[in-house]
């Protein structure tokens, strides 16, 4: 029986979203794992519970990984676009202890959201100790996750 929707799960479930955060100019922000040293990516995290909707999970960790509120005046919801790209990877080992036993592959979901350039971030210092403003390709190149390179590759696609 799932945990209800106020109860988060037991186990990470390997369903989750990456949000490439980018200024109308085209930079990306992208912020470093505190457990992980020199391991840079963009906003990342799993659903806390079996129904929640992808898009909310997208808002949650934006929220709670940069400060950064998507339907606020600044950054209103409609910013928040879903880029219909889905990613099936393997989880790396270092992290598999975080899903149920014989989990090995994730189902990830990306998104963008396009904010004001010069929006401040707060990072969760548990999660993430330094940020970057890069411009897209350097962005890419900094990516320890090919799949997170990948969606920061596609954000021309996306915007004007």
């Amino acid at each position: 029986m799932p945990a209800p929707p106020s109860v988060p799960a037991r186990h990470k479930i390997p369903r989750s979203v990456l949000v490439v955060i980018h200024d109308p100019a085209r930079r990306v922000l992208i912020i470093e794992r505190a457990a992980q040293p020199g391991f840079w990516q963009s906003v990342t995290g799993s659903i806390d519970f079996p129904e929640e909707r992808l898009r909310d999970t997208a808002i949650r960790e934006v929220a709670e990984e940069t400060g950064i509120v998507a339907g606020s005046p600044e950054v209103p919801l409609e910013n928040l676009r879903d880029w219909g790209i889905e990613n099936v990877y393997e989880i790396y080992p270092v992290w598999r202890h975080r899903y149920a036993p014989g989990v090995t592959h994730n189902n990830e979901h990306v998104f963008g959201l396009l904010v004001p350039e010069g929006t401040p971030v707060t990072l969760a210092p548990r999660e993430h100790t330094r940020f970057e403003w890069l411009p897209w390709r350097e962005a890419a190149d900094r990516c320890f996750s090919p799949s997170n390179a990948e969606a920061i590759l596609q954000l021309p696609r996306f915007t004007a």
